[in-house]
């Protein structure tokens, strides 16, 4: 299995463009769903993450949190190996 990530994201967001930029400069492949004008989106989104802002990402299934949460974990690198989980 191959490590799955999803990025709830909005096409004017500066913190979006980051998440993507560390993403593209690990070589991870994510998905990106656009909450810009779908309430119902944004909706799943706070759902399945709890939150309310973009970037959302989801990481195998697990929420971690947006831009800032995704940088933290490079810091402390906890990234790298939660991307090569399986």
């Amino acid at each position: 299995m191959t490590t799955q990530v999803i990025m709830y994201s909005s096409s004017l967001c500066g913190y979006c463009f980051r998440a993507k930029r560390l993403l593209d400069s690990k070589g991870v492949a994510y998905k990106v769903i656009s909450v810009d004008g779908r309430s119902d989106v944004r909706q799943q989104m706070m759902q399945l993450t709890g939150g309310y802002t973009v970037p959302q990402i989801i990481i195998n299934g697990s929420a971690i949190g947006g831009c800032d949460e995704l940088h933290m974990l490079e810091r402390q690198q906890k990234l790298d190996p939660l991307l090569a989980a399986s």
